[in-house]
Formats: structure tokens, C-alpha cells, sequence
């Protein structure tokens, strides 16, 4: 009699990963290549060569400029954070034109004690949202005054706790009054190129979720230069409205300008 064929069952079986013998103990797996934007340094090259001549408003009257050099370090680190304060939603020839004004008065924290808001406000006017930093600047000033004896904090944590003072503006005192780059400092010009350029992952709604998105990826050497980069471009190229596309270096590499 012949023998009924069976079918053999195949078996799937599920083996645990094994470490190979040659495998040294301690050294970690290769991890895959950390995520970043397609063409970014062909794009920034561009940006760079566009920025050459450093004629924009904020490489002539941004926060680097409002300050007076040959003051003592704690006034000028004072004057660094006030003019920040003063350029929040505020064009750089507003901001340059107030802090020259609170200057010519002597702009110390006890000369800003010292006087009454509604001077204050007539020299700083028109900055945008003039009155509340009218209040914003009296009660840093204060704060400054009785806890850190007229300087300013040395670390971002402290100075966001300021009355007035963002994250933007935190990161911003620490590179120019500090010397030390903490974090990349994103305003509307920064973020709004950088999701232009798809430099995040997904598009991002607010400039602080910008700045972690890009510290991500950028390299920390690029972090204090990519600022003033792309705030000149975004003041003279890539405008918010009507952005300038076809004088633009990267408009054949910007997936905004197709």
C-alpha cells in the first residue's frame, strides 16, 4: 500500500537578536544618521553670499548696535536686555531711535528708577506696545536693582523669569551681553524663513517651537550666526509679504518658491 503524502506545516519561528561573538562589549550599536533638510548647505552658502555686504537694518541698527561699548560691563549688559525689551514687534529704526534717546539721559538701571513713567513712555514712544513696556521695563529695572545688584542674570532660566522677557530675547542677552550662545534665538523672521526652507521636520506654528525643532539638527558652531542671517534676509529678500524670489540665490533649491 503507498504511503498518504502529508503536508509538513512551516513554522515561522521568531529567533532573539544575538549578539555577534565579535561584537566588543560597551560599544554601542550604530545609530541611523540624525534627520536634516535637504540642500540646507547649498541653501545657507546662498543666504551667506547674499548677506555679504551686511547692509540690513539689524546689522545697522540691531540690539549689537544700541548699546554703549565704552560703558562699564554691567550698564552695557543693562542696555543689551533693554533695547531686546524695546524691539519686541518693533522695526529696528524704532527700537535704535529709542534707545539713542534713553542714552543721551544716561541709561543706567538707577536713571530708569529714577524717572517717571510718563517720561518713559514719551521717550520710547512709538515702539510697538509702548505702555506695557513702559511697565515691563520698570519692574525688570526694580527686579534687577534688589536681586542681582543692577546686572543682569547670566542664564536663560533666570532671565525669561523677567517681566517682559521671552525666550527670543533670553537667548539674545546671553550671545551679546554674555559672550555665551545658549540656544538659537527665533523671531517671526527666523521662523518663518526656516519653515520656507522646510529646515523643520513639520511645519511649526510658533517661533519657540522653531527654535527647538532647529536645535535638533543645525550645528551648535552655526547657532549664533544663523540669527542675524536670517534676519537680515528676511528684512531684504524674504519678505513676508511679496518675498523677492526671483533675486534670490535659492530659488531654484526652496520648495517655497515652487
Amino acid at each position: 500500500p503507498r504511503r498518504s503524502k502529508r503536508r509538513r506545516k512551516t513554522i515561522a519561528i521568531a529567533y532573539e537578536p544575538v549578539q555577534s561573538d565579535c561584537a566588543e562589549p560597551g560599544i554601542p550599536e550604530p545609530q541611523a544618521p540624525r534627520w536634516e533638510p535637504r540642500d540646507w548647505q547649498q541653501q545657507l552658502e546662498h543666504i551667506r553670499e547674499m548677506r555679504r555686504n551686511r547692509d540690513a537694518p539689524v546689522d545697522e541698527m540691531g540690539v549689537e548696535k544700541c548699546f554703549d561699548s565704552r560703558a562699564p560691563p554691567q550698564v552695557m549688559r543693562y542696555q543689551v536686555l533693554l533695547s531686546l525689551m524695546l524691539s519686541s514687534q518693533t522695526k529696528d529704526q524704532v527700537t535704535a531711535a529709542a534707545m539713542q534717546r534713553l542714552r543721551q539721559r544716561g541709561l543706567t538701571v538707577d536713571s530708569v528708577l529714577q524717572m517717571d513713567d510718563v517720561t518713559l513712555g514719551q521717550i520710547i514712544y512709538p515702539v510697538g506696545f509702548w505702555r506695557n513696556k513702559v511697565k515691563y521695563i520698570k519692574q525688570t529695572t526694580a527686579i534687577l536693582k534688589q536681586k542681582y545688584g543692577g546686572d543682569i542674570p547670566g542664564t536663560v532660566e533666570e532671565l525669561v523669569q523677567l517681566p517682559g522677557v521671552g525666550p527670543k530675547m533670553a537667548h539674545l542677552a546671553m550671545a551679546v551681553a554674555w559672550g555665551t550662545v545658549s540656544g538659537i534665538a527665533v523671531d517671526t523672521h527666523v521662523h518663518r524663513i526656516a519653515n520656507r526652507l522646510q529646515w523643520v521636520k513639520k511645519e511649526t506654528r510658533y517661533p519657540e517651537e522653531t527654535r527647538v525643532a532647529l536645535e535638533d539638527w543645525l550645528p551648535r558652531d552655526l547657532w549664533r550666526e544663523i540669527n542675524w542671517l536670517l534676519v537680515g534676509f528676511g528684512q531684504q529678500t524674504c519678505l513676508p509679504v511679496s518675498p523677492r524670489c526671483t533675486e534670490c540665490l535659492n530659488r531654484d533649491i526652496c520648495p517655497a518658491a515652487k
